[in-house]
């Protein structure tokens, strides 16, 4: 009868993995199950206990690391939120110069301003100029002509 505690023991760390999603409780999952076999072939607490800690390490030292470095390997560095929208095109609605204007960015309107950091070289861009986002400060795109890349220096 003790096996189906160990049953439900790893049932639990196997819910708790997928809302953690760290890979930690579903190694503490594998030895419940360790400990709900030898429970079930009979052997005394301690040693399902046993079973139980050995196991749920030797998952952890060995297994863990390999398969989290499996599960990000290859994964682009994702960028959400305003993060997402740094890089982008968007086009001037209104006159855009360092104190403010309108941009039309992924089909929203937008405040934005002109990035100061231009070498002066460009003082405003007027309605239809194309425009590349190079930083979000709050709630205001800062902007740049789009031959400029992000980093602010023209290219």
């Amino acid at each position: 009868m003790a096996w189906l505690w160990w049953l439900g023991a790893s049932l639990v760390m196997g819910v708790i993995e997928t809302l953690t999603a760290d890979l930690t409780f579903l190694m503490f999952a594998g030895g419940a199950l360790g400990g709900a076999v030898a429970a079930a072939l009979g052997a005394p607490l301690w040693i399902q206990v046993l079973v139980f800690a050995v196991i749920s390490v030797l998952l952890l030292v060995a297994i863990r690391p390999w398969a989290k470095r499996r599960l990000t390997e290859g994964t682009p560095d994702m960028r959400t939120n305003a993060e997402a929208l740094i890089g982008r095109e968007a086009i001037a609605l209104t006159a855009v110069d360092v104190h403010g204007g309108r941009i039309r960015l992924g089909g929203e309107e937008w405040s934005a301003r002109l990035a100061e950091n231009l070498g002066g070289g460009v003082p405003r861009l007027d309605v239809g100029d194309p425009v590349r986002v190079t930083s979000i400060d709050g709630a205001i795109a800062v902007v740049a002509p789009v031959g400029v890349p992000a980093g602010g220096q023209p290219a």
